[in-house]
């Protein structure tokens, strides 16, 4: 993938990681959590889902869905770049963590850096965009970070504005 006539190198299994190193060490600020994190694991089942991380503060509990994001164009980002009944299930069985009381978030890691936002690519799926806007009215967080990326390295750069 090209972004201003630079290589950049992208790592479909990396924004996992990328994510839990980021909130172990702080460049992560999830909204609603004003408590400092207790547990943290990767990979927790709710309902018909495996969410991507798990974790609790002393009063509340959290589920993270992470997305890679390398779809980019004229500096704005997007996801998906295919469909993805899968990601659509994901957001809806958030939106009912949600209402059970639990935190939830789903948080696109965009695997380059110096990009104008994040949207959903309601040309690829417009399924995918229509659920994220619903999720964002029924309390799940929607969040954007870029990355620093060389070719050894990957690391939560700055956090994107989101246009839904």
């Amino acid at each position: 993938v090209q972004k201003n006539d630079r290589l950049i190198n992208m790592d479909s299994q990396v924004p996992n990681k990328v994510v839990y190193e980021g909130l172990k060490n702080n460049k992560i600020v999830l909204p609603e959590l004003d408590e400092e994190i207790i547990y943290i694991k990767p990979e927790k089942t709710y309902e018909n889902s495996r969410f991507d991380i798990y974790l609790e503060t002393e009063n509340k509990k959290a589920f993270i869905e992470v997305k890679g994001v390398t779809l980019e164009d004229n500096d704005i980002v997007m996801f998906p770049d295919a469909k993805t009944e899968r990601g659509v299930k994901h957001i809806n069985e958030l939106i009912k963590a949600s209402k059970d009381g639990y935190l939830s978030y789903i948080i696109f890691v965009v695997q380059m850096s110096d990009v104008k936002y994040f949207t959903p690519n309601d040309k690829m799926h417009k399924e995918l965009g229509d659920a994220l806007r619903i999720a964002k009215k029924n309390g799940v967080n929607i969040l954007a970070y870029d990355c620093n990326v060389t070719t050894d390295t990957i690391e939560i750069k700055d956090e994107v504005k989101v246009v839904l």
